[in-house]
């Protein structure tokens, strides 16, 4: 086997192997494709834990809730500096 013979059997394999992983990732591609279509349509993606509010609420009590959540980071961080310092 000549040396002109053996590049051209590895420049076949080389092509053919490549050709094998490109359709293998398109087959990959159009089955996630797939799979999130059927998901999507069967509503499986929406997030049922947390309802969406729209709309603002009356007096502020996101805001307060808020102002309380800061308030104990700020404690929290504030005493953890004084002792590890």
């Amino acid at each position: 086997m000549t040396i002109a013979e053996m590049l051209e059997q590895s420049g076949v394999l080389t092509l053919l192997g490549m050709g094998i992983v490109f359709g293998f990732l398109v087959v990959l591609i159009i089955c996630v494709t797939l799979a999130g279509k059927i998901i999507h349509a069967l509503g499986a993606d929406k997030d049922v834990r947390a309802p969406v509010n729209t709309a603002p609420s009356p007096g502020g009590t996101a805001n307060a809730g808020n102002a309380a959540v800061t308030a104990a980071i700020s404690a929290a961080v504030t005493e953890y500096r004084k002792t590890n310092q």
